[in-house]
C-alpha cells in the first residue's frame, strides 16, 4: 500500500479536532478501517468522507457511536434499496420499449 494515499490519525485528529478514542471506537464496530504501517495508524483518503460524515453525526447532532451504527446500517440500507430500484427501472425500460 503506497503511504501518499494515507493519512496519519495523528493528523487527522488535530485537523479534524477529534479525539482518538472516538475514531478507535469507530473502528471497533466496524464503521471505519485504520492502517498500521510500521506502528503508526493510517486512515486511507477514500474513507476520509465517511469518517467526516460520522464526526459530524458525533459532535454536530450528539449521536452516541450504538446511534452512529445504526444510521449507517440504515443508510447503507438505502443505497443498496435505490441502487435496485434503479435496475429495476432500467429492466422495465427495455420491456416498455419493446
Amino acid at each position: 500500500m503506497e503511504n501518499e494515499h494515507l493519512i496519519t490519525v495523528e493528523e487527522f485528529c488535530v485537523h479534524y479536532n477529534v479525539e482518538y478514542s472516538f475514531l478507535q471506537s469507530l473502528t471497533e464496530v466496524g464503521l471505519l478501517e485504520i492502517t498500521t504501517v510500521q506502528s503508526t495508524q493510517y486512515l486511507d483518503m477514500e474513507h476520509i468522507r465517511k469518517a467526516e460524515q460520522l464526526i459530524r453525526l458525533h459532535y454536530d447532532l450528539e449521536i452516541n457511536v450504538e446511534g452512529i451504527e445504526a444510521i449507517s446500517h440504515l443508510l447503507q440500507r438505502v443505497d443498496s434499496l435505490q441502487e435496485e430500484l434503479i435496475q429495476l427501472k432500467n429492466r422495465l425500460s427495455l420491456y416498455e420499449r419493446k
